[in-house]
């Protein structure tokens, strides 16, 4: 497989440093690093980002997460590992990557258990967050990146 051109992130000058800057924000928002890096990882499956799949279980076992939990995050509605808060950050983050699908995109039961979780800054992050993954998943996924080379 071959790229059909440089990361856009890498090639529009200031675009990584913007990204990077974003990054450091939610970060630092409250938001676990652990709950971010299961969102990027759900996020790109569902969209198929095969760098991302790749790098975020990585990036998840850098700030502590579990191979187990990691294998699971598929599968999160059936797995026992996750506990409430987490999965209503992946449920949020499955029905804002999915907008198009259902009639009502993020319904008020989704939004409303994530909000019982996370303050309004923090859910201002999760948006964030959810919504760069879904650019990175984009850039990636249509400039054919390759997995394991984009980003050694």
């Amino acid at each position: 497989m071959q790229a059909r051109m440089g990361n856009p992130a890498l090639v529009v000058p200031d675009a990584l440093t913007a990204l990077h800057a974003l990054n450091k924000t939610i970060q630092s928002s409250g938001v676990p690093e652990r709950t971010l890096e299961l969102v990027h990882l759900r996020v790109s499956q569902i969209n198929g980002c095969s760098v991302c799949v790749m790098m975020h279980p990585v990036l998840a076992m850098r700030a502590g997460e579990t191979e187990e939990r990691l294998f699971a995050v598929g599968a999160w509605r059936d797995a026992p590992l996750f506990d409430d808060a987490e999965r209503a950050a992946l449920a949020l983050a499955e029905a804002v990557t999915r907008l198009t699908d259902p009639a009502d995109p993020v319904p008020d039961a989704v939004w409303d258990e994530a909000a019982r979780h996370y303050d309004e800054q923090q859910l201002g992050a999760l948006l964030l967050a959810i919504g760069q993954i879904n650019l990175w998943n984009r850039l990636n996924i249509s400039t054919r990146q390759v997995a394991g080379e984009a980003w050694e």
